[in-house]
């Protein structure tokens, strides 16, 4: 397919775009706006893109992506949860912090679990009724998203190394399923991606320097 081509299908698939893919895509890139700064807004907003689009995947035999936007719904709550407990000194318990050996061990572990656990799953699925389904793209892009939703629950620096990924391979992956929308938006959240990462290494650094201060005082 060439470029003109391609042109011409995202503006055919954009004219057949419907009002729930535009409020789920709307709602995820102001999501996606609030994590980068911290806010917990991130979860009660991104809520309504995750419903939207469990139904949207599932619709278009994604049912990895499907998976994927049930298992940010849950996350969600989690890390809702996370974000908003305070100590005593009124400070959030959970702070932007970048991962130890441990912690990336225990990622890799995560992801090479799910990873492989979708994909023979989405295999079997492809096999016996849902032929167009991708197993390998989707299993990846779900499995990168699973472990970066866990890490932004934790706050981890790392997690947007995976959204990096996750993003990498659900542009095409929805653009040959038709919803070139979607496409687009995982282009700019792509984009918004590695500005969050700058953003979250910055804090990362500050809030490490003022612990040692504490430690000094």
């Amino acid at each position: 397919m060439n470029l003109p081509e391609i042109y011409h299908q995202v503006i055919d698939n954009l004219r057949q775009t419907g009002i729930l893919e535009y409020l789920a895509v709307i709602s995820g890139i102001a999501s996606v706006w609030y994590s980068r700064k911290e806010d917990i807004l991130v979860y009660p907003v991104g809520l309504v893109s995750t419903t939207i689009y469990i139904y949207l995947s599932a619709k278009e035999h994604l049912y990895g992506e499907a998976s994927v936007n049930f298992y940010y719904t849950v996350m969600s709550i989690y890390g809702w949860i996370l974000w908003a407990k305070i100590d005593a000194q009124k400070q959030h318990v959970v702070q932007i912090t970048y991962s130890t050996k441990k912690d990336w061990i225990n990622q890799l572990s995560f992801f090479l679990f799910f990873y492989i656990s979708l994909y023979l799953i989405l295999s079997y699925l492809k096999k016996q009724f849902a032929p167009a389904a991708i197993p390998w793209a989707d299993a990846f892009a779900s499995a990168t998203a699973y472990t970066g939703m866990w890490l932004m629950a934790k706050k981890k620096v790392e997690s947007w190394y995976w959204w990096i990924a996750t993003n990498f391979a659900s542009i095409p992956l929805y653009f040959v399923k038709h919803f070139a929308l979607t496409s687009i938006f995982y282009l700019i959240l792509l984009i918004m991606a590695f500005w969050g990462l700058t953003e979250w290494m910055r804090k990362a650094r500050l809030n490490e320097k003022n612990k040692r201060n504490v430690g000094i005082a």
